[in-house]
């Protein structure tokens, strides 16, 4: 889990869509589905959530993502997650999110959901 997890969220940091996408499949299993506040509901497939992850690449440049910490309860694992880069003004900005996830038997991300703080 912790490998897809921490897989998943580097290639938000990636600004090589091919390179992005493949992150991402690298840590996906097959019907994997993806929601938080701003992806407009859940979020189904390689392709989409590549799309979506791509857009905070682009509004956020040299912004990152990395799991701070991970714990794993009756096989969901809970994350919080640290956004960060410079803000507009150039100072340093993190911005946080809980996520919680499902994976398969070979350790790929089936479900992944997002929540502010």
């Amino acid at each position: 889990m912790d490998d897809a997890l921490a897989t998943f969220f580097a290639s938000w940091g990636e600004a090589d869509a091919d390179a992005r996408k493949a992150m991402i499949a690298k840590a996906i299993a097959d019907g994997f589905t993806y929601s938080d506040p701003r992806s407009g509901g859940r979020l189904s497939g390689l392709d989409a959530v590549a799309d979506y992850v791509g857009m905070f690449s682009a509004n956020a440049p040299g912004w990152t993502a990395s799991v701070d910490t991970a714990d794993t309860v009756n096989d969901y694992t809970r994350a919080t997650v640290a956004f960060g880069g410079k803000g507009p003004d150039g100072s340093d900005m993190i911005q946080h999110g809980t996520y919680f996830a499902d994976t398969n038997a070979d350790g790929k991300l089936v479900m992944l959901a997002g929540f502010v703080g």
